[in-house]
């Protein structure tokens, strides 16, 4: 397992509103690998986000099925604040696509 397995499997998270990934919209900040444990830093797009338990519960199964996985911990983290401007260029022309501008 590496770091980029990681980015991989959290590029597949959806946010549950909008058609892209979590990734995309910029919402993860970093990952870190000690000895099989992944760390997650995520940030949302409101600290009021109703999907907020769905959302990490959906990276940590993900993650802990990866090879060589002995955990996962998702914190979450406020600074810096989330702004539109860490929506990818995929994710905006998503986002256009579905009628939402970004």
């Amino acid at each position: 397992m590496s770091e980029a397995d990681v980015w991989q499997v959290l590029a597949q998270v959806a946010d549950p509103e909008l058609p892209v990934s979590i990734v995309d919209l910029g919402l993860v900040y970093a990952v870190r690998l000690t000895d099989g444990r992944v760390e997650i830093d995520l940030t949302l797009t409101s600290m009021g986000c109703p999907c907020t338990d769905w959302i990490i519960e959906d990276i940590e199964e993900r993650v802990a099925r990866l090879p060589g996985v002995s955990g996962v911990h998702v914190a979450l983290v406020w600074d810096p604040p989330w702004t539109l401007e860490r929506i990818s260029g995929a994710a905006r022309a998503a986002l256009a696509s579905a009628g939402i501008s970004a």
